[in-house]
């Protein structure tokens, strides 16, 4: 396993100093080359993400699980407009990020860089396959992606037609080893490919919490992550109740399997009464369950009626987890101490959001609510790159040291400083 992970590595070392030879253009046609061979290929990406859903059943995984795994008609469509947008987007890689001239006349220049061999590991999702491609490629970068044995097919079959896709367009010219994918499951490859310090610079896990925090405890290269998307919805005393209702439903049902999705609902307490039983009533058409304080509960019943949606006490632990699923926790607060209070115990520091008239309020919120990102009057469903303008995103960071947010092109890039000289010695 050693021997074949270095290879690995080996391969994309080589690859990424071949892409640095490549220009703008180059990697914009091969780009949408990329994008025209995936729309072309549906019905055959179809058939292997059947036969990966087959597995996924095999496995036990979740409804929302399978959701992240299934690809359509759409989905793919949507994937490929992905790699068009990045295409079109400007390249980073040499821009000016600082330029400063010093007494003794020496020019020194900032200029945006590759990083290098960047790893991609991640569960379920196919199209991060050609997300994380894409954008690695268009910022100069070597990917080695690691999906999970659930999309073997899927990826399989992405990271080949980028692949071909791109020799077609510059034959000999396309680094064939700018995209790789890691063809074994087992388990070992993981800790082999990140101990390769010499040949990675950077490695980026996509998933559950547990994979996460597995990838970054045995890496020893540097990790870029969040570990789980614990996100809340304020509902504050002087919001329209009207635009929180559609703001909390989009949060938590528009797409519950992300990691951007809400998992807690708070609610002042004065305004819960003409709130939460038709934010209740909504929420269960949806079959979405609930935990909720003992002081919500009551209002929640009232809202759900006769419908079958569960509603069961909160556990302190429960405001901490992330559910990707239809389950949304519930509390009533008094006022905005208690929830930025709430948020600071049991948030994840990814996406939080108030709704709110008051504008004085919600600048408190944004400005206290350490968050990778925070909003007002808006879906926690908008921290995602392509609604961020960046095209594809290759993740979320919840880290302060480097990228924060949506991963786009620039985050992908590193720096070095180039020094003018002539003949300057230092005294």
């Amino acid at each position: 396993m050693r021997e074949q992970m270095t290879v690995l590595g080996r391969q994309a070392r080589e690859a990424s100093r071949a892409l640095a030879g490549l220009t703008a253009d180059e990697k914009d046609r091969c780009l949408r080359a990329m994008a025209d061979s995936l729309e072309s290929a549906v019905p055959v990406l179809v058939e292997a993400n059947r036969r990966d859903l087959e597995v996924g059943r095999g496995l036990g995984l979740s409804g929302a699980m399978l959701d992240r795994l299934a690809l359509d008609e759409a989905r793919i469509r949507a994937m490929s407009q992905g790699l068009r947008e990045v295409a079109d987007l400007p390249d980073p890689v040499g821009r000016v990020l600082d330029e400063r001239t010093r007494p003794n006349g020496l020019r020194l220049v900032k200029v945006a860089v590759p990083i290098g061999v960047i790893v991609i590991i991640y569960e379920s999702r196919p199209n991060v396959t050609a997300e994380a491609a894409s954008l690695c490629f268009k910022t100069g970068n070597a990917t080695i992606l690691r999906g999970g044995k659930e999309a073997l097919n899927s990826n399989r079959f992405i990271a080949d037609t980028l692949v071909s896709a791109g020799r077609r367009v510059l034959g000999d010219r396309f680094p064939s080893h700018a995209i790789q994918l890691v063809g074994t499951t087992d388990r070992e490859a993981v800790p082999e490919l990140l101990a390769l310090t010499e040949y990675v610079d950077l490695c980026m896990p996509r998933g559950g919490e547990g994979l996460i925090r597995a990838v970054t405890a045995c890496s020893r290269v540097p990790v870029i992550k969040h570990y789980k998307g614990v996100c809340h919805v304020y509902v504050h005393a002087a919001a329209d109740l009207q635009m929180a209702e559609d703001i909390v439903f989009n949060a938590k049902c528009q797409r519950p399997s992300t990691c951007n999705a809400a998992e807690t609902l708070l609610v002042d307490r004065s305004i819960a009464g003409g709130f939460l039983p038709c934010m209740a009533s909504r929420l269960a058409g949806k079959n979405v369950g609930f935990h909720a304080d003992s002081d919500s509960m009551p209002l929640i019943r009232f809202g759900i009626g006769n419908r079958t949606s569960t509603v069961r006490e909160a556990t302190d632990a429960d405001f901490s987890t992330e559910y990707n699923d239809y389950i949304l926790n519930v509390r009533l607060v008094d006022g905005l101490d208690e929830a930025v209070a709430h948020i600071r115990k049991h948030g994840s520091a990814h996406s939080d959001a108030i709704v709110t008239g008051d504008a004085a309020v919600a600048e408190r919120f944004l400005r206290e609510v350490d968050s990778a990102a925070v909003y007002w009057n808006a879906s926690t469903r908008f921290t995602d790159g392509r609604e961020y303008g960046m095209g594809a995103e290759i993740g979320i960071s919840t880290d302060k040291i480097g990228a924060r947010g949506p991963m786009g092109l620039e985050e992908l890039c590193s720096y070095k400083w180039i020094g003018y000289g002539t003949g300057h010695v230092r005294g």
